[in-house]
This record gives C-alpha cells, sequence and structure tokens, in this order.
C-alpha cells in the first residue's frame, strides 16, 4: 500500500500544535500564581454582585426616603442607609455597575488608541516615530487627573462622555510599549516576506505585528483598567465625575466623607474596601499575566 505523505505545518502558525501548547502552558503558569487566581476571584465577584446582584436585592435608588436617614446596618438594610435614606448595599451595587462599567470601557479604548499609535509609530520608523513619540512624551508630562479636573471644571460630561475622556487620556503608556513590540516584531522573517511581495503596511501590522503582540495587549488592557477605575474615583471623589442621580464608588466616598466624621462608618468603609480590592485585583491580574506569558520564565 502506498503511503499518505501528509504536508508538514509550518513551525508557529496558528492552530498548530506547538502554539497550543504554548497557551496551556501559559494558563498553566498563570493559574499556579496564587495572587492572580485571587484577583480573578475578586473580579468576578464583584461583577456578578454590581450587575446581577440589583436583580436579587431590589432597593431604590431614584427616590429619596428622609423618613430613613442615615440608619445603621440591620436586617432590613444590609449596609445602613446614607443621607437621603438610600439602602447602602443596593447603592453600592449601582455605583459599582457604574465604576466597572466606565473602567472596563475606558481601560479598552484607551489600549485600543494606544496600540494603533505605537504599532503604526514602531512600523513607520524614522522622523515619523520620533514625531508621533515626541507627542506621547509632551503627553505623558501632563498628570492626566489634571487633564481631567480641566476637562470636567469647563463640561459636565455624562457616562459615555466620561469614558471617552478616560480612554483619550490614558493611551499614552500602552501606546509605548506596544511601539517598542513592534520594532522588534517588524524585523522579523515573516514581516519582511510579507513586505518582499508587495503587501500593504496596514496588513503587516493588523496581521502580524497586532496578533504578535497580543500578550502584551491583554497585560497592558488590565493595568489600564485597574488606572481608569482609580481616576474615574478620583474625579468622583472631588465631585466632578457623574452626576446625581447616577453616581459611582467615589462620588460614594465623597458623600459618606462628612458623615463619617459622625460616626456613620458604613457609607465610607464598603465603596473605600471596594475600590481598593477591585483595583488591586486587576493589577494582580496583570502581573500573573506578565508572568504567565513570559517566555524566559518558562520551564
Amino acid at each position: 500500500m502506498s503511503a499518505v505523505i501528509q504536508p508538514a505545518k509550518t513551525p508557529g502558525t496558528a492552530g498548530t500544535p506547538r502554539e497550543t501548547s504554548g497557551t496551556r502552558l501559559a494558563v498553566r503558569r498563570f493559574l499556579r500564581n496564587r495572587l492572580a487566581v485571587a484577583g480573578l476571584g475578586v473580579v468576578v465577584f464583584f461583577v456578578l454582585f454590581c450587575f446581577v446582584g440589583p436583580l436579587v436585592y431590589h432597593t431604590d435608588q431614584t427616590h429619596t426616603a428622609l423618613q430613613q436617614v442615615n440608619l445603621s446596618p440591620s436586617g432590613a438594610h444590609w449596609l445602613g442607609t446614607d443621607a437621603v435614606g438610600h439602602d447602602e448595599l443596593g447603592r453600592l451595587m449601582y455605583g459599582g455597575k457604574v465604576s466597572l462599567t466606565v473602567g472596563l470601557a475606558a481601560g479598552v479604548l484607551a489600549t485600543v488608541v494606544g496600540t494603533l499609535w505605537g504599532a503604526a509609530a514602531g512600523y513607520a520608523g524614522g522622523w515619523i516615530d520620533a514625531v508621533m513619540m515626541r507627542i506621547v512624551d509632551a503627553g505623558i508630562a501632563i498628570p492626566a487627573l489634571f487633564i481631567l479636573l480641566v476637562v470636567s471644571a469647563i463640561t459636565t460630561p455624562g457616562l459615555p462622555g466620561l469614558i471617552l475622556i478616560l480612554g483619550l487620556v490614558s493611551w499614552l503608556v500602552p501606546s509605548r510599549l506596544i511601539r517598542a513590540e513592534t520594532l522588534t516584531l517588524k524585523n522579523r522573517d515573516y514581516v519582511l516576506t510579507l513586505r518582499a511581495i508587495g503587501g500593504t503596511h496596514a496588513r503587516a501590522i493588523l496581521r502580524h505585528i497586532l496578533p504578535n503582540s497580543v500578550s502584551t495587549i491583554v497585560v497592558a488592557t488590565t493595568f489600564q483598567i485597574a488606572d481608569a477605575i482609580l481616576l474615574v474615583a478620583y474625579v468622583s471623589y472631588l465631585g466632578l465625575g457623574v452626576q446625581p442621580p447616577t453616581t459611582d464608588w467615589g462620588g460614594m466616598l465623597s458623600a459618606g466623607l462628612t458623615a463619617a466624621y459622625s460616626g456613620y462608618w458604613w457609607l465610607i468603609l464598603p465603596p473605600g474596601l471596594a475600590i481598593i480590592l477591585v483595583v488591586w485585583a486587576f493589577n494582580a491580574i496583570g502581573d500573573g499575566l506578565r508572568d504567565a506569558f513570559d517566555v524566559r520564565g518558562r520551564g
């Protein structure tokens, strides 16, 4: 019988056993990182708490109830009530939904913008790269919080506007990371071959450079989400974030600060802990992903 000769697979192409093995190894390395797994668990908990919780724990977060102002935690109100009678546990869910939505959307937007800018600069090289990165350096020199305060003082952004502003002031760091990755990838054989056969620059970036930078992009996204959640908490704490009746965890901290001096600890401790835990969780996930994708650490 004649043997059937199967075509050999090219090493490193998508779907090959080598790539699958590398993905599984990265997953195993991530799961061995206890802090990263704990961070993932915290994020999953708060996502369920903020988005599924209101479907189970029904509260009125629109109308005031002056007859039940600043009640301490009890069976009727597990985390007490605030200065206008809103149930604090329901408020924590409602505010967390806003904080997580803004943080996730702004973090992803910042990473997308930074990725495209950094990839274009690194791939172009020369004076184009120099000009584009000087713009990035100038932007990094201006604190993002200062820009947010100025913009918030000029206008009162809604939820989409706040996401857009946060994304457009946070893309600078990811752009530097992706540019560095692009500088090493653009001289690889598969990119040089594509250019030699007349492939377009856009194809080289979108089909080869960015897919091979996915580990850096994913890690950058987790850190950007954490930074965005902190930034929206900052501006809301200063009263320049989302406006009532909408609130977020930063706005809850701001509203509960004066009440905390009167002993109403339940108005400031829960949102403060929520911010700390979620920001820590995304940073822990980012550290775990960075270690999992680190080829030098594999063995």
